[in-house]
């Protein structure tokens, strides 16, 4: 297990659809661990492998003392019940914004090993799952905002700290991740 450095906003892995996993061995329990770890550390409710850099729909969460992990979600919503309320990404840190997400999900996926699991939740629990999701399909949450919001969210964007900083050199490994070159 070892600890990822976050990928912030202007990542371009960060807006690029990740791809579905396939193959369930070793290094893909290995990042799982490794996305609980840096998650909990960080810490967050919620991280995708997009946010370390790895482009696979592979996410795990920390909601209410509830621990876990979905590969491959597919999501479906019970009924249209929403639900206004703050909302945050380790990509953006120390920026929170109020997002309308639906107030129910029900999640089918799977697990490390490819066993089939579903994850229902309500409030913070779907907050997460869909959050989470989306970064598996290269949407950010400021990109569901209502346009005031939105235009508040670039704006204190803009003045971010973190904004202004050149982006970390990353050295990509010239082996294989996951069966892909």
């Amino acid at each position: 297990m070892a600890l990822r450095p976050i990928r912030l906003l202007g990542d371009p892995v960060l807006r690029t659809k990740a791809q579905v996993v396939t193959t369930f061995d070793k290094e893909l329990r290995t990042l799982v661990k490794d996305l609980t770890e840096t998650m909990q550390d960080a810490p967050g409710a919620g991280l995708a492998a997009p946010q370390i850099g790895v482009g696979l729909r592979v996410f795990t969460y920390e909601v209410e003392g509830v621990v876990g992990h979905l590969v491959n979600p597919v999501l479906h919503f019970p009924h249209d019940e929403q639900m206004d309320g703050p909302e945050g990404c380790l990509s953006l840190p120390g920026l929170t914004f109020d997002c309308v997400r639906m107030a129910e999900v029900i999640a089918h996926g799977q697990n490390e090993y490819g066993d089939p699991i579903t994850v229902q939740g309500r409030d913070r629990l779907a907050r997460c799952v869909q959050h989470e999701t989306d970064h598996l399909d290269g949407v950010l949450f400021i990109d569901k905002l209502d346009p005031a919001t939105k235009k508040a969210a670039l704006e204190a964007l803009r003045d971010a700290e973190w904004a202004n900083e050149p982006a970390p050199v990353i050295k990509a490994s010239p082996h294989p991740l996951f069966g892909r070159a």
